[in-house]
This record gives structure tokens, C-alpha cells and sequence, in this order.
């Protein structure tokens, strides 16, 4: 079996466990934003990445791109697995005691409390990977409040990170501040260090197929508007390694306003 047609199975394969309400106890869920079903840029999103994590099925990643050093399918890898998206609480274990309906309930109210908005946003390199960001500090700041009310909200339902977790993530060069953060919340980058962004590429060593990737998104954005936030999903990882699944969605409680 080819590598491509392996990761199409894995992921039919999650989803079809993520739809019979079937994973392991190593089970992993997450806090994201993902656009609108309904809306193109879901679609648009999901077909840059080749995955649709709603449907839990893969296919190939497009458009063409003539003048990429690899295939999009291969420079994509990495986000795919995960879904599009951008990550408001990072993927945690549920707590002991704590049911996956636990979760569904107190995210259905905590959405309920929230009003939905259109972002603007860009294509930007951001390291050494290509995302979608806020396009100005409004929007910036409006998303970063929006992760930090959800971290609080969920903080009880989290299990704390396991010693391994936290010696994986502490090997990384973190800041004193980033640092802090991961022993307290389990993730270094959240509150002031949390810039919200959904990732549209793998790290990518070469600085043409980073550019080649924003002018495509610039020229696409141009044509697909401001980003609506009206609601989250809970992700679901059904067991370690296996594509991420989007399992709910949530709705925000009224009509968008703009940002």
C-alpha cells in the first residue's frame, strides 16, 4: 500500500470509530475553531489538505502546483492528520471520572455564552510553515481571548500531562514564561503567548514553496471574505497517532458581528 493510500485508510478508519462513539482509553480531544460546514471556506480548507475531518476521509490534497519542489499532497502531511482548523485548547486526555458526554454538555453551554464574529485574516509564513492569521491586532486579540476564556472553562474536565508529556514538551526551546505555562496549563503557548493561526503546510525547508503557498491563499482569500467564527468542535484523536476526527460542533448563541 502506498504512503498516500495508507493515510487515506487511517483516516477512514478513525472516522468510522469516531462515528460509532468508539476510541481507546488513550483517547485525545481538542478545542478548535473550524469553519463553518456549509461555508466555502471549509471546503476550501479541507481540500488544500486533502482531508476532510468532518466525514473523517482523505483523498488527495489540491491544486496543482506546478511550481512546488514536491507534490501538495507531501507538503501538507503533517496538518492533515490533524484536520483544518485553527487550535483554541490543545488535544488532552479527559480527566478520571470525566465522560466524553461531560465534555459535550459543559462545551454546549460555554458556546452558548459566546457571539459570533468574521475575522479577517492573511496568509503569512510564520517560522518556517505557512498558516492563516489574524490580519490585524483586533482580530488578534479577539481569537487570543477567545482560547483563553475556553482553556479556563475546560480546565477541570483536562487530565493533567503526563511526565512523559511534559519531559517531550520541556526538551523543546521554550521561554522561562512558555515554560511556566506547561507545568501550570499543560501547554507553553496560551494566554499572552497564544497566537491563534490554522496551518496550511508541514515545515517547509525551502523559502519558494513557503511563498508559492501565500500568494496562492492571498489570491484565494481575496475571493472567500472575512472568515466567520459562529461556533468550536471537538476534535477527536481515537488513539495515539490516528488522524484527528471532528466529532461536534458547537454553535455560538447568536449572529455574527463584524471584527
Amino acid at each position: 500500500m502506498s504512503a498516500a493510500r495508507a493515510d487515506r485508510h487511517d483516516a477512514d478508519a478513525a472516522g468510522a470509530a469516531v462515528a460509532a462513539g468508539s476510541w481507546t482509553a488513550a483517547a485525545r480531544f481538542a478545542i478548535y475553531y473550524a469553519p463553518p460546514r456549509a461555508s466555502q471556506w471549509w471546503d476550501e480548507g479541507s481540500t488544500w489538505l486533502g482531508r476532510d475531518a468532518e466525514r473523517g476521509v482523505s483523498h488527495e490534497a489540491g491544486p496543482a502546483f506546478p511550481l512546488l519542489s514536491q507534490t501538495l499532497s507531501d507538503l501538507t502531511k503533517a496538518p492533515r492528520r490533524y484536520g483544518w482548523h485553527g487550535t483554541l485548547v490543545a488535544p488532552f486526555r479527559l480527566a478520571d471520572g470525566v465522560r466524553a458526554h461531560d465534555l459535550i454538555d459543559a462545551a454546549q453551554r460555554w458556546a452558548q455564552t459566546k457571539t459570533g464574529f468574521a475575522l479577517r485574516v492573511e496568509a503569512a509564513t510564520l517560522g518556517d510553515f505557512v498558516a492563516l492569521r489574524p490580519s490585524d491586532d483586533n482580530g488578534d486579540a479577539r481569537m487570543r481571548e477567545l482560547a483563553s476564556d475556553a482553556l479556563r472553562a475546560f480546565a477541570a474536565l483536562r487530565a493533567k500531562p503526563s511526565a512523559a508529556d511534559l519531559e517531550r514538551r520541556l526538551a523543546a526551546p521554550l521561554t522561562e514564561r512558555q515554560r511556566a505555562l506547561l507545568v501550570e496549563w499543560g501547554y507553553p503557548y496560551v494566554f499572552d503567548e497564544f497566537r491563534f493561526h490554522m496551518t496550511l503546510s508541514n515545515s517547509l525547508e525551502l523559502a519558494q514553496d513557503r511563498a508559492a503557498i501565500v500568494e496562492w491563499w492571498h489570491a484565494r482569500i481575496a475571493n472567500l471574505g472575512m472568515l466567520p467564527v459562529d461556533g468550536v468542535a471537538i476534535f477527536v484523536e481515537p488513539a495515539p497517532a490516528e488522524p484527528f476526527v471532528l466529532w461536534q460542533r458547537l454553535a455560538f448563541k447568536s449572529t455574527m458581528e463584524a471584527k
